[in-house]
């Protein structure tokens, strides 16, 4: 073969190879540009629906089940709710323990928590109660978990331990306050009082009208305590520091006038006439039915009356509203709150991650919205920005601006494990006129000594 025929052919073979790079090159931008289009086209699927799969990626492959030792008073129809919800959302179950009630529970509590017996979750008091189930040993330290930014600071103070925080809010809240029944106020221009003696006023205004002004129902002796015990939002107000010197032992009902007020407002509305001649033989049940009537104005007490209100007198229920009990000054009006029961997770349990997940949902505005639809709340839900249904009762949409506001706080039991035991029958002595309030609070004094003895206080 000739020189010239060989160059021929490598010019053409050269020609062949430069074709095909470029031909490769082209392939290889399509392909790129069709990778990006795919992505693109992912992303634009995926986008809408990122929660939804992120959710799908922290949910459990195979059912996680859940023990839950619980009262067996409690209403249980918002609790299945939520847990309805977590199942749907992390594949976590629910299975509900049920216990009993009173001091046999208590003690059912502490043996199975001594015993390494118990379940996953615990439902149990919050405040004094819950400090003796020793958290530290016991539950899970949520103090530093996103979802407790969800609760409010007055219940984390109810289930705290050296300034841990252990558990989240159970249910709504309850109030202790004045129920009044708002058509009598309307016929006789009465507005709510901001202070003790507008307070009096209006209950002049209502005895001069041929009524009850305050419902005394002294037949079942723990109603009695209502009117001391809703007046610690004044107590706190004046004296910041009482829970604390309280519990050591560096302040007494009977030396401290804030405290000490609240048996004098008991027995001053005894001395001036306001209450039904047969208070002392008058049920709580005969009072809710005063009120609803209209026969008896005002009426100290808890809120968990609202469902009894709404069953028995479901068309004059509506017509009851709320307000904080007035101290001295209107500049320091506010409610004092019952803390809802807590829910504390088992430190020493096997299933501590799920827990967390499970307690995750139950302390956030998604978890009270679904307990809501299927319970009426008797009062504020403990979580920020939880709202109440419409189709609550008025009262209970009263205690908001308490709560917007912030003019609250935890009753002194809450804040303080010391309550003596005998209060109602010291309440029914000051209500009654049997002794002075300077006598009551000192015999409260002696009560509560006791027991803070028997609790192995420091200081006492």
């Amino acid at each position: 073969m000739n020189r010239k025929v060989l160059r021929i052919i490598a010019l053409v073979i050269c020609a062949m190879m430069v074709l095909v790079a470029f031909s490769g090159c082209n392939k290889s931008e399509e392909n790129k540009q069709a990778d990006s289009s795919e992505t693109t086209q992912s992303d634009s699927n995926t986008s809408g629906s990122e929660d939804k799969a992120e959710t799908k990626s922290e949910a459990y492959d195979e059912t996680v089940t859940l023990t839950f030792l619980i009262d067996n008073q409690a209403q249980l129809d918002g609790i299945n709710a939520v847990a309805d919800v977590i199942k749907e959302k992390y594949n976590i179950a629910t299975e509900i323990e049920l216990r009993p009630s009173g001091s046999e529970g208590d003690n059912l509590v502490k043996t199975r928590l001594a015993t390494g017996d118990m379940s996953d979750l615990c439902f149990y008091n919050s405040g004094s109660l819950f400090q003796a189930l020793n958290p530290e040993q016991n539950f899970v330290d949520l103090t530093n978990e996103p979802f407790m930014d969800n609760v409010i600071d007055s219940f984390k103070t109810c289930v705290s331990v050296n300034g841990k925080v252990y558990g989240i809010p159970g249910e709504a809240t309850m109030s202790g306050a004045w129920l009044y029944n708002k058509k009598v106020y309307e016929e006789l221009g009465l507005s709510v009082p901001k202070t003790w003696q507008e307070l009096l006023d209006n209950c002049e205004k209502i005895k001069a009208a041929g009524k009850t002004a305050v419902i005394g129902s002294y037949k079942d002796d723990w109603t009695s305590q209502l009117i001391l015990l809703a007046d610690y939002y004044n107590v706190q107000a004046e004296v910041p520091t009482f829970a604390d010197d309280y519990t050591a032992n560096k302040a007494k009902f009977a030396d401290t006038p804030a405290a000490l007020r609240g048996f004098e407002k008991l027995q001053e509305i005894y001395k001036k006439g306001y209450m039904n001649e047969d208070f002392l033989a008058t049920t709580y049940d005969i009072a809710l039915k005063m009120l609803a009537e209209g026969t008896g104005v005002h009426y100290p007490m808890l809120t968990f009356a609202f469902p009894v209100l709404q069953a028995n007198y479901p068309d004059k229920a509506s017509d009851i509203g709320l307000f904080a009990q007035p101290g001295d000054s209107a500049d320091k009006n506010g409610l004092t709150v019952w803390m809802p029961a807590g829910i504390y997770l088992n430190k020493n349990g096997s299933n501590v991650e799920a827990a967390l997940k499970w307690a995750s949902v139950f302390a956030s505005v998604e978890g009270t919205n679904a307990y809501a639809a299927k319970q009426k709340p008797n009062g504020p839900f403990a979580i920020k920005g939880a709202t109440l249904p419409d189709d609550v009762l008025p009262a209970v949409k009263d205690m908001l601006p308490y709560f917007e506001n912030g003019n609250n706080s935890p009753a002194l039991e809450f804040l303080s494990p010391v309550k003596g035991p005998n209060l109602p029958q010291i309440c029914v002595m000051a209500g009654s006129g049997a002794k002075t309030p300077l006598e009551c609070a000192q015999e409260y004094d002696k009560d509560v000594e006791k027991q803070a003895k028997q609790l192995g206080l420091a200081g006492w």
